[in-house]
């Protein structure tokens, strides 16, 4: 087994935004040599670390390629459709963070092979204040040679990090951990517009769910938090909340599996997306019912 990849060795971080700059940062923080790129000028000049010239640049002689990007479309054109990986040394691993569909990773994945390079999917939960202070849940799939080498780089952005399976197994846990969020959800919120059309008061209503079984992470942390109150700002677009619960869709019908709640949420937050437009806050999808 090859030995994990330590500080001062050579990142190269593609995707700087919100939640992508504070996980570069992390890394740089504990002396690995990390070297950053995305495509928003703004990100670059705001990232904190050290920024290439471009894609290509950025990557040459990395030992690990992490990207942190918005779906696997991106992805894939970062890696496979420009020259960004032709200075890529054989048997470099590459680390997608990003929110991707399992069953494009899989694909990624051989086609990467074929050029000698590994992958290992490890997208994360827990939104920016737990990119901030370096608490994501990572959750991990690939080769367990090619895990355990990055492994030590996982820990410097996570607390917990969890070995999902093979290849794609990060993404579709990933892609099922949003499914059940965002049913989650839209669950809360239709219970606090039929409670307040009844007369229920909503924060009473709210207390009560979290004081029984009702209770989950949207009754916790965003009905009052960023609904009843009008903020809507919990931090996560609308748009990628979308496109998570279509990839958990999209796997159901891969494998065979009949989901018709995930099907029905597929199209559900489809629609919020578009009535909304992709970069509002995921949480203003209660904005569609009458609250």
């Amino acid at each position: 087994m090859s030995a994990p990849i330590v500080a001062p060795a050579k990142i190269a971080f593609i995707g700087l935004g919100t939640m992508g700059a504070p996980m570069a940062r992390h890394i740089a923080a504990k002396g690995y040599s990390v070297l950053g790129w995305d495509v928003s000028e703004a990100a670059r000049h705001s990232a904190g670390v050290a920024i290439g010239t471009g894609a290509r640049e950025t990557v040459s002689d990395a030992a690990v390629v992490i990207t942190m990007l918005p779906d696997a479309r991106a992805v894939r054109s970062v890696l496979l459709e420009g020259d960004a990986l032709q200075d890529v040394a054989p048997g470099t691993v590459i680390v997608d963070m990003s929110s991707s569909d399992p069953l494009a990773t899989r694909e990624l994945g051989a086609q990467l092979a074929r050029r000698g390079l590994g992958l290992v999917d490890a997208p994360v939960s827990g939104g920016v204040k737990k990119a901030l202070d370096a608490t994501l849940a990572i959750m991990v799939g690939g080769d367990a040679d090619a895990v355990e080498r990055v492994s030590p780089l996982l820990s410097c952005m996570g607390s917990a990090v969890f070995r999902c399976g093979a290849l794609g197994a990060g993404h579709a846990m990933k892609a099922l951990n949003n499914y059940v969020s965002a049913a989650g959800l839209v669950a809360a919120v239709e219970a606090l517009a039929i409670g307040r059309r009844f007369g229920l008061d909503p924060d009473i209503l709210v207390d009560v769910l979290n004081a029984s079984t009702g209770k989950n992470n949207s009754t916790e942390h965003k009905l009052k938090q960023q609904v009843t109150s009008g903020k809507f700002a919990a931090g996560f677009a609308i748009g990628l909340m979308a496109k998570d619960v279509a990839a958990a869709a999209s796997l159901a019908q891969g494998v065979g599996v009949s989901a018709p709640l995930a099907q029905e949420m597929a199209a559900r937050w489809a629609e919020a997306a578009a009535a909304l437009g992709p970069g509002a806050d995921h949480t203003a999808i209660a904005k569609l019912l009458d609250i």
